[in-house]
């Protein structure tokens, strides 16, 4: 990689970072050297991140032997460029208040055509009950979605680069598809004022980041996230899906995965050292 890499690691304070919380860190920082590393906190939901969390985030990564240039950037702090941003989108006419619950959305699905997805990057691939409604009537209640139709006919075909060993070279998606298997996605989300989707967008043209790295997990809601930097005019970054840490049972870490947070492998003796070897990453 170029000294013009600049990249990121954006962990949620809900919970403490685990080992694949210190994989993604750790090979976001390799990644980006000799370039930029930058931390962000993603504290959307206000209802689940905890200022302890996000001091613990610090202290395991200065543990990890990561440094990254300060203040860092967080998400609460940036409502107002959301706001822009879906103003702009309103603007183009791509945007509907919604009014359903995942129950809802759940009984519309009750009976899908044969073959059609039930799931996609966003969860339940959404029927579009609400997508009559103009932006006029949006409420307090209501969360806000992409049309997605819309919104490709404005964008055309999607196409972005990976540059991770998974799945290397040029990804395309032409609208079929996108309506098929993704839908219309959740850009605001009620009492947020955001959403993941939405917010990472934005924050990543803000920060000038060159190359996204992230988990494999996230590979299909990059293409949520291409039509959302073609719709607002945005630099489109490299990405780099890595693979994802997993316990014995082959089952993904999560933060309620209380034994593999590396404030209790600290406290069990670990060092940086045992945590590059348990992930399988070469000493620096």
């Amino acid at each position: 990689m170029s000294d013009t890499v600049i990249t990121r690691f954006a962990p949620s304070p809900t919970g403490r970072l685990h080992l694949g919380h210190a994989f993604a860190a750790l090979e976001a920082a390799r990644l980006a050297a000799p370039g930029r590393f930058l931390l962000r906190i993603e504290d959307i939901d206000r209802e689940r991140c905890r200022p302890e969390y996000e001091a613990a985030i610090f202290e395991d990564l200065a543990w990890l032997g990561l440094d990254w240039p300060r203040p860092v950037m967080r998400q609460s702090d940036r409502l107002p460029a959301y706001a822009a941003a879906l103003a702009r989108l309103e603007a183009l006419g791509v945007l509907y208040p919604c009014r359903c619950r995942r129950g809802d959305i759940r009984a519309a699905l009750s009976a899908p055509q044969e073959g059609a997805p039930m799931a996609g990057p966003d969860g339940l691939i959404y029927p579009g009950t609400c997508r009559a409604r103009p932006m006029a009537e949006a409420g307090p209640q209501d969360a806000i979605r992409l049309d997605a139709a819309r919104a490709l006919a404005l964008a055309g075909p999607l196409a972005f680069e990976e540059a991770g060993p998974l799945r290397p070279g040029l990804h395309r998606m032409e609208a079929p598809q996108f309506l098929r298997e993704i839908g219309d996605v959740i850009l605001s989300r009620r009492g947020m004022g955001t959403s993941y989707h939405l917010a990472v967008v934005v924050d990543d043209a803000a920060q000038g980041i060159t190359l996204v790295t992230r988990g494999a997990d996230l590979f299909e809601a990059t293409w949520i996230h291409v039509l959302l930097q073609r719709l607002l005019e945005l630099p489109r970054p490299l990405y780099h899906h890595h693979r994802l840490i997993r316990d014995g049972a082959g089952k993904r870490l999560a933060k309620r995965d209380d034994a593999r947070a590396l404030a209790a492998l600290r406290a069990e003796g670990w060092t940086p050292a045992d945590v590059r070897r348990a992930v399988r990453l070469p000493a620096p």
